[in-house]
């Protein structure tokens, strides 16, 4: 959500900012909350004018009523006054109804203009024109045909999607053995990696209040990600960065305790609402996995450094996993409203001979904390607004996948690279089972 004075001091700048989105039926917008605030002020001025009035007026009868002892034609001028402030009474009252409506619809309408994007974020309708930065890793195709994801999973009798979906439908799964196994030690891995680059780790509530998921993300991505529990005020979250930043809500932060940087584990729910490919064998897209994430509360002058920071640290452990990666960087139209700037962390499928998302990066300025009141003192002792950023560590249903992919040996073996022995009771290499008639 932008600052109200800014888009009153700033609107052609503003509605540039939609158009580069792509979110032209959003421009109205700018003139009617410009509308909405020029009546809210307004109303708020007549208001302040009619108490400072009423105060005066009390004064008034008082003198007046003082007087009418001694003279009783004063008393019929107090009785004027009394009418007078009865009638302002009334206005006043109305007065304030309207700030309460205009204040909502201005803040609902306000909620609705997308956050400005840096100046670095290419241009672009949707995410086919997000462009490549660089690439780490060589990027080879085996000399051997690599198996679709289930098929190496199953293999080792490391998944039963038919289970899960006589249990609670599409879109679930159970992991078994070593697979499981290997899911749980590529979590730990990312928690250790995190913890050794100096962040604090945690785990949060895995359901928020409405005024935390309102606070950290669009109406849009809300309706299409979040489960509501029905008959209370909790969401479940799609991601740990949800809780993690609303952590901070209305906390006036000590700025010797910034930047804050927290890795957190949480499982994750989504319902992936209108997106291709969850019917589909395989665990791409779910709507419920688990994920390493880490998240950074940061003076404004901070989130630039944190944000390059934030995504090599992705490129660096996905790297000592064997992993070949590219750096995406997401154009203008595939941002979230929310985001100024975003990157995306692809890993190489040598099936597919392409690469796909793992990790997602990205500085969301001082949106999320405008929203939810996240601030801290200056030197000059001015409060101002923290900027705040995320990024995947490792999210193992994709990651299994890439893991898989790029560690599967010819004989149907897969290598488990050296950081993650420790993890797996010291084992170089996952062997497939024998078939099983179960």
């Amino acid at each position: 959500m932008l600052d109200i004075k800014f888009i009153r001091e700033n609107p052609d700048a503003v509605r540039e900012n939609i158009k580069k989105k792509f979110q032209d039926a959003k421009l109205p917008l700018v003139d009617e909350v410009l509308d909405l605030d020029s009546k809210r002020r307004a109303a708020i001025a007549e208001a302040d004018q009619l108490r400072s009035n009423r105060n005066t007026l009390s004064k008034q009868i008082g003198m007046l009523m003082g007087q009418a002892k001694k003279d009783p034609a004063k008393l019929a001028e107090a009785e004027a006054v009394k009418q007078q402030v009865k009638e302002q009474a009334d206005r006043l009252a109305e007065l304030e109804k309207q700030e309460t409506e205009l204040e909502e619809k201005l803040h609902h309408n306000m909620l609705l203009i997308p956050q400005m994007i840096d100046s670095s974020v290419p241009i672009g309708k949707d995410d086919s024109e997000n462009v490549e930065v660089q690439r780490f890793g060589a990027c080879e195709v085996p000399d051997f045909p690599t198996p679709y994801h289930v098929d190496i999973m199953e293999s080792f009798n490391g998944i039963d999607l038919d289970a899960a979906g006589r249990v609670s439908g599409s879109g679930f799964y159970y992991l078994l053995g070593d697979i499981a196994r290997l899911h749980e030690a590529v979590l730990a891995y990312g928690r250790d990696f995190m913890i050794d680059k100096g962040f604090t780790y945690c785990i949060p509530p895995f359901m928020i209040h409405g005024n935390v998921v309102e606070g950290v993300m669009s109406q849009t991505d809300m309706d299409g990600m979040m489960y509501k529990i029905e008959g209370e005020d909790l969401y479940l979250i799609g991601t740990s960065e949800h809780s993690m930043i609303g952590r901070f809500i209305d906390q006036i932060l000590p700025a010797e305790s910034l930047p804050q940087t927290l890795t957190s584990y949480s499982p994750c729910f989504r319902k992936e609402k209108g997106a291709h490919g969850i019917e589909e064998r395989g665990i791409y897209r779910i709507h419920q996995f688990e994920k390493q994430e880490m998240i950074v509360v940061c003076k404004p002058e901070e989130s630039k450094d944190w944000y390059e920071k934030l995504w090599r640290m992705s490129v660096e452990l996905f790297r000592s996993l064997d992993i070949p990666v590219r750096q995406l960087e997401c154009c203008s139209g595939d941002l979230a409203d929310l985001k100024v700037k975003s990157c995306d962390i692809e890993a190489w499928s040598p099936r597919q001979q392409k690469f796909f998302e793992v990790c997602s990066c990205s500085n969301l300025g001082d949106a999320q904390a405008r929203r939810l009141r996240i601030r801290y003192k200056d030197e000059n002792g001015k409060m101002q607004l923290c900027h705040t950023l995320n990024n995947t560590c490792v999210a193992p249903p994709r990651m299994l996948i890439a893991f898989l992919e790029n560690n599967l040996q010819a004989d149907g073996t897969v290598r488990i690279p050296q950081v993650l022995r420790p993890y797996m009771g010291g084992k170089e290499l996952l062997v497939p089972a024998k078939k099983s008639n179960l």
